[in-house]
């Protein structure tokens, strides 16, 4: 662990980590913040194992770059970072991708307040002007982070909740009824359920439909490029899931050939007591017909047969999506924390650093 004295104040040393250079100390320092900070960020819940997160940082996004950049404590040890990714010129859609810039990091407990998150900000000022980016989206969900991200001029444009559900309080004769109702032939829909992988044939074919229904998400004030699903993102997805044992399921509702209502989650075998909810969503047209309830219903019951031992499932949603909120309310998923999405131009950002010494 690191010290957790209060040491002298001193200029902030920062450096750029490439993964795919890195000296095996860096490495040891990376992985040592990394356990540190999701200790910190995420009390009580599982922590990758270090080969994990050392293979996931060392694969090469297809479609986005990626940059790191740490700050270094007295004696060689990483105490902050700054990490942010943007969309690869020449990729699909890129130019509705062009001026934005995500970023995500913190510093540890210890060394917070003393200038560490501010000299981070710098190498991202340099990052947006040299990639002529105009809107950084920073997320947080700690009491620290929201403070930081107001003192430094960003604006909080969106909220999201994580909701967590123990399975084991879960109402399954409800949801018989939810998926009754849902998959009910008057409605006129067929249904295609699909568990482990989605075939890439019928993927490719996925993408435009689903990414209409994500892009149909609320998102309040956020100043964002259109919501999508890129082909290109799920041969490493199911790599990895094939490496570490995984499945993905999803469950459509098809007006002859046109996605109607979805529901998609993930299973990690490292943690297989968990649950990832993904997309829930249903076309305007089709809704206040039961549809969401019964695409959930049957995801849930899919997922009890193949893998009894999950007792728990985690979902995100926007707080504002009072619908989707009262499904998940009813069937047990209760708050675990907020996110607050902020943004910030970069004459703010350099407004911001201008005025510290």
């Amino acid at each position: 662990m690191l010290e957790t004295r209060a040491a002298p104040a001193r200029h902030t040393v920062t450096t750029v980590f490439d993964p795919q250079r890195a000296s095996e100390t860096d490495w040891g320092h990376f992985l040592a913040y990394w356990r540190l900070r999701a200790a910190e960020d995420f009390p009580g819940d599982p922590v990758p194992p270090d080969a994990d997160t050392r293979h996931n940082v060392l694969q090469p996004s297809p479609l986005y770059a990626v940059h790191r950049v740490l700050a270094v404590g007295a004696h060689g040890e990483f105490i902050g970072s700054l990490s942010a990714s943007f969309r690869r010129e020449g990729t699909p859609g890129h130019e509705a991708f062009a001026p934005f810039l995500e970023a995500w990091g913190g510093v540890l407990r210890p060394h917070r307040r003393r200038g560490v998150a501010s000299a981070l900000l710098r190498p991202l000022l340099a990052l947006m002007e040299m990639h002529d980016k105009s809107v950084a989206t920073i997320k947080t969900h700690l009491p620290d982070g929201h403070a930081f991200l107001q003192a430094i001029g960003a604006v909080e444009k969106h909220r999201s909740v994580e909701n967590r559900m123990p399975l084991a309080g879960l109402d399954w004769q409800m949801l018989a009824r939810w998926r009754a109702d849902g998959f009910t032939p008057a409605h006129g829909l067929r249904a295609e359920v699909h568990a482990g992988r989605v075939p890439f044939e019928r993927l490719a074919a996925l993408m435009a439909p689903l990414s209409a229904l994500l892009n149909d998400a609320p998102t309040t004030n956020l100043e964002r490029p259109p919501l999508r699903y890129d082909l290109e993102d799920f041969p490493p997805w199911y790599a990895d899931m094939d490496r570490r044992g995984g499945e993905h399921f999803l469950v459509l509702l098809l007006d002859g050939d046109e996605v109607v209502a979805v529901c998609d989650a993930s299973w990690n075998q490292r943690f297989p007591d968990r649950l990832q909810q993904r997309l829930t969503a249903v076309a305007r047209q089709w809704r206040g017909k039961g549809l969401a309830k019964g695409v959930k219903a049957a995801m849930l019951q899919l997922v009890r047969e193949r893998h009894p031992e999950v007792t728990l499932a985690v979902t995100h949603n926007a707080e504002v999506n009072a619908p989707m909120l009262t499904i998940n309310h009813r069937l047990g998923f209760a708050a675990h924390k907020h996110d607050g999405l902020y943004q910030i131009d970069t004459q703010s950002l350099r407004t911001f650093l201008e005025a510290r010494p």
